[in-house]
């Protein structure tokens, strides 16, 4: 497949030309290992086309995606997800459509709500691995579309962070029955396109979706995609993207895409075909001593508590064996692998489990019960994010208004939403994830 964005930064940087323009690097490293990345770093000059009104090399490459995941229009973010979610959210509003949101949502949905003054209703879904994970639950998705006749839209993420994937199909048939739109969250799963059958939420009936490819294709941090199936959206999405995208989005990241697209076209396939006996393999060698969540494939997370071990202590170990590791508490360990990881690195994630399973020392199996109830609401998440606002210890914050939301990424998933009340419930949530401080709206 061409790659007509990385040619022409690579035909620019050998043309010698002198860059009387931006940026000041000039395309010179001041530190020579990075020569090449800085030679290639350039901005919207002559032929390099502009990312928000694309018609050149970046449109070319975009159809490039859009034939490879079979969208209606497939565009790129070199602000990540979170950019996606921007514009995904600025078309609902465009439309003034309700938003009914699944609870477990990365904290940039939160940010994109205050900034677009959107209120949230929320589904809590099926919990089973804390805050992170859940079963989404279809009559829980149709109580609240049949609340009212105004048009609605629902927003999920499918794969969660453990890597649980929602029931895309029945979810977009029953929003489509309402008339409702479906926006999927898909960050965690750029890959499931390419798969014998494709499990993206394109494919499955979503009308709007982002990926993080840098998550999980070999693609340069910040590397995303907005998806969409619907016609209607193809001219909206470049313009809603606008509105919150730097007008100087970074042409590595853009030509790392880019390069992914030959990924995607040429290799892609077989790299899954080869990776999913080495999943299966690893997983059964640890059947008889570690617990396993539900998931796509590449998201390997361990219930560790269930196993009986701590999470935190099975994850240092890793680390101490040169594994680095997702996202580890006391109960989970998200191991997050790839079509692009190597035989070789398969073989070391086996060898350092089989050191960490050898030296944690083992618990009482718990099997953690996990429930949570939607804090009362004392008013929008947009006037809670503008108010002033102080940091107090977690134990103090009971009765107070949250105020931003402040949780760690990963995983990113919030407690308290920004406009709720923190109860004692909230607390000991907070307390269980480690969270020692929260933002509360002053007095």
């Amino acid at each position: 497949m061409e790659t007509p964005i990385y040619d022409f930064l690579r035909g620019y940087a050998e043309s010698g030309t002198l860059r009387a323009h931006m940026p000041g690097h000039k395309g010179v490293s001041p530190e020579g290992k990075l020569a090449e990345l800085y030679r290639l770093d350039i901005t919207e000059i002559k032929g390099a086309d502009s990312l928000f009104e694309a018609d050149g090399i970046i449109a070319s490459s975009e159809a490039n995606a859009t034939q490879l995941y079979g969208t209606a229009s497939t565009v790129y973010s070199a602000g990540g997800s979170t950019l996606c979610i921007q514009a995904m959210l600025a078309l609902m509003k465009q439309e003034k459509r309700r938003i009914i949101a699944v609870r477990n949502v990365h904290r940039a949905f939160l940010n994109a709500a205050a900034l677009l003054g959107l209120d949230v209703q929320w589904i809590l879904p099926e919990y089973s691995d804390g805050i992170l994970s859940g079963r989404i639950l279809l009559p829980d998705v149709e109580a609240a579309l049949a609340v009212s006749s105004e048009p609605a839209c629902v927003y999920v993420t499918s794969p969660d962070y453990t890597g649980r994937l929602a029931d895309i199909a029945a979810l977009s048939a029953l929003c489509h029955r309402y008339g409702a739109k479906l926006l999927v969250d898909n960050a965690h799963g750029a890959h499931l396109a390419f798969f014998e059958k494709s499990l993206h939420p394109i494919a499955l009936g979503a009308d709007l979706c982002c990926d993080s490819a840098h998550k999980m294709l070999p693609a340069l941090t910040g590397a995303a995609m907005l998806h969409t199936s619907c016609k209607e959206y193809v001219a909206k999405l470049k313009q809603a993207m606008s509105i919150f995208g730097s007008t100087s989005p970074s042409y590595l990241i853009i030509a790392s895409l880019d390069l992914c697209n030959r990924y995607l076209s040429e290799k892609i396939r077989s790299d899954i075909a080869a990776a999913l006996p080495r999943i299966a393999n690893l997983r059964e060698s640890f059947s008889d001593r570690l617990i396993f969540t539900e998931s796509e494939q590449f998201h390997i997370t361990i219930k560790a508590a269930e196993s009986g071990y701590s999470g935190t202590e099975l994850a240092e170990f890793l680390r101490d064996n040169g594994v680095e590791y997702e996202y580890a508490d006391e109960e989970l360990i998200v191991l997050l692998m790839s079509p692009f990881s190597s035989d070789e690195d398969y073989g070391r994630l086996r060898a350092s489990l089989e050191i960490a399973v050898s030296k944690a020392l083992r618990y009482e199996i718990r099997k953690p019960a996990f429930q949570m109830n939607l804090p009362k609401v004392a008013c929008g998440i947009r006037e809670a994010v503008f108010a002033p606002s102080e940091e107090v210890s977690v134990e103090e914050a009971e009765g107070r208004v949250c105020a931003s939301v402040k949780v760690p990424c990963p995983p990113a998933v919030p407690i308290a939403v920004s406009g709720e009340i923190i109860d004692r419930q909230c607390i000991e949530i907070f307390q269980a994830y480690g969270i020692k401080k929260v933002l509360v709206m002053k007095n």
